[in-house]
């Protein structure tokens, strides 16, 4: 079985690959942007140009698409949110986070993406890149002079802090 790139743990076959070929549409915005992360893993260009809102669509640079879909390593996707995007809706936004690796960088990408449906069919509208998460430190940072976490008895400057 080809599990889904989206992460649903479904079928690719039974859940995003549908959406993508056009034998289903979306029934909610997240669906939306959980087969697009799917087109960007799947390579499915066209598919991303389509799921684009029809007043939206000249913005759209194939090229540079294909560039970053194909030289991507992708990782996966988290849904980070939602509000608004059910399927009696017209009008939702979805925050995610996509993991990948790109010239052999590991990065985090993070947006809040608008869509919205017309006559039955959800489409991306925009996308609002995020601040990267913050790193939250669980224990007080070490200073120069402090001595070494490692126990040796030294400072952490003469020690693991060189």
């Amino acid at each position: 079985m080809n599990i889904c790139p989206c992460g649903s743990n479904l079928a690719y076959e039974a859940c995003c690959q549908a959406i993508i070929k056009g034998e289903r549409a979306a029934e909610t915005a997240e669906q939306l942007m959980r087969s697009r992360y799917s087109a960007y893993v799947m390579k499915e260009i066209d598919y991303l140009r389509t799921s684009l809102h029809p007043d939206h669509c000249a913005d759209f640079n194939e090229k540079t698409t294909r560039a970053w879909a194909e030289g991507a390593e992708w990782h996966g996707l988290e849904i980070l949110g939602t509000t608004g995007g059910g399927s009696d809706e017209s009008e939702g936004k979805v925050e995610f986070a996509v993991s990948y690796t790109e010239q052999g960088t590991k990065k985090d990408y993070r947006e809040r993406a608008t869509f919205s449906k017309k006559d039955g069919t959800w489409y991306l509208v925009s996308g609002e890149p995020l601040p990267a998460k913050q790193v939250v430190r669980e224990a007080p940072k070490t200073g120069r002079n402090d001595p070494c976490p490692c126990g040796s008895g030294r400072k952490f400057k003469k020690c693991c802090g060189q």
